[in-house]
């Protein structure tokens, strides 16, 4: 570091004064232009005026004192490096003072022309690096900033076509399964075998298209509205999920484990979707067993409240688990068990716009269980919860 530096020294002793202009100017290697303050209020003003690089500052002035001295100067020094004067080799006041933005921490009996000429350099070096990380870090999270709105206006764009696709979708599929059904009626005793299981199949492909046209649409929808909050008795919640699954268990046996759940701050609504989902497929993926256990509860992990559904059916191998959430994946064949592979997606975008996490753990043949928060309060909460879960 070759150029002149200017310095300012805020310093009401002139014999302190003069001592350190003497070892300033008996510098070898490096120039330094210095101005003298005597006061607080005269070097706040100098520094105002802009040029200095580093300050050499006496914590007890005639207008100021101890930490007082330097906090206000830090308020002002903006990018200049600021190294502390004292009578006292004090280790607890400069580990505060290099805490609060201090360059360095100098005893004055310590002063010397090189002790001093270092302890400026290094710290308008360290300033100066610290300035530039700065700038650094300000241009990265601008670039987070803009990255990320770029990205929320391609979601709400995507959603806004989802929607109008399936919206769109509609009309022709349902004058599909119409005219299919008026097919049936009218001439349906004309068709021999062949010519009648071919209709079954394109009422079959149309009721599978709406279903998924519906899923679509729900799935849209989450991303499109916002939340509506309010106080939520989850056991209630969960008993009109039961009420409403009707015919699909009104003939199965069922052992229904429900806890007592708690009262939380969430959108109704969008709550019984993630509930109906994570049940409703407890109840299909279990239907292969004689008796069916569906377990409802909370458990709390690391002081987060966490909600469970969990079943004894058919499971999955966890290496696949990474398209557990993702649209239109399934790890089950279609023959096994009906699906669109959009319900887990849909419960994992509620489950984000309540600030929450949702993963699963499973093993072939030995069930399933999946877990979620509402509101968690870290973003990183349960990252290290099983080796073998899945955290979406």
């Amino acid at each position: 570091m070759k150029e002149r530096l200017k310095v300012l020294l805020v310093e009401d002793n002139a014999g302190d004064a003069r001592l350190i202009q003497e070892s300033l100017a008996e510098a070898s290697d490096q120039s330094f232009d210095l101005e003298i303050a005597e006061t607080l209020r005269m070097g706040l003003q100098r520094l105002h005026l802009g040029g200095i690089d580093a300050m050499l500052l006496d914590l007890a002035l005639p207008d100021s004192f101890g930490m007082e001295t330097f906090v206000r100067a830090k308020a002002q020094a903006l990018g200049v490096a600021i190294i502390v004067l004292t009578g006292l080799a004090d280790d607890s006041l400069a580990l505060k003072l290099v805490q609060g933005g201090a360059q360095d921490f100098v005893a004055k009996v310590d002063v010397s022309g090189n002790n001093l000429t270092r302890a400026i350099l290094y710290a308008v070096e360290r300033e100066r690096l610290e300035q530039e990380f700065r700038k650094l870090n300000l241009q990265l999270e601008q670039r987070v900033k803009d990255r990320t709105a770029e990205l929320e206006a391609s979601n709400r764009d995507l959603e806004a076509f989802s929607y109008s696709v399936s919206h769109d979708l509609r009309a022709p599929l349902v004058n599909l399964i119409g005219f299919a059904d008026l097919l049936e009626t009218k001439y349906g005793s004309q068709l021999d075998d062949h010519g009648a299981k071919y209709l079954a199949r394109i009422h079959e492909a149309a009721f599978k298209m709406s279903h998924l046209i519906d899923d679509m649409l729900r799935l849209a929808n989450v991303g499109r509205q916002g939340l509506r909050k309010k106080q939520v008795p989850l056991r209630s919640l969960v008993d009109e999920v039961l009420a409403e699954l009707g015919t699909a268990i009104e003939k199965r046996v069922i052992d229904w484990r429900i806890t007592a759940l708690p009262v939380i701050d969430c959108d109704y609504g969008l709550m019984k979707q993630v509930f109906a989902n994570l049940i409703s497929n407890a109840v299909k993926y279990s239907r292969n067993r004689e008796k069916a256990v569906i377990e409802v509860g909370q458990i709390t992990i690391q002081n987060q409240l966490v909600f469970f559904v969990r079943d004894n059916g058919v499971g999955f191998d966890m290496k696949f688990a990474g398209k557990l959430f993702a649209p239109f994946q399934r790890l089950h064949r279609d023959q096994d068990f009906e699906g669109t592979g959009i319900g887990l997606a849909t419960v994992q975008r509620i489950v984000e716009k309540h600030r929450g996490r949702i993963w699963a753990e499973s093993e072939p043949d030995r069930g399933s269980t999946f877990f979620f928060t509402i509101n968690a309060e870290s973003p990183t909460l349960l990252t290290n919860r099983v080796s073998n879960a899945v955290l979406v």
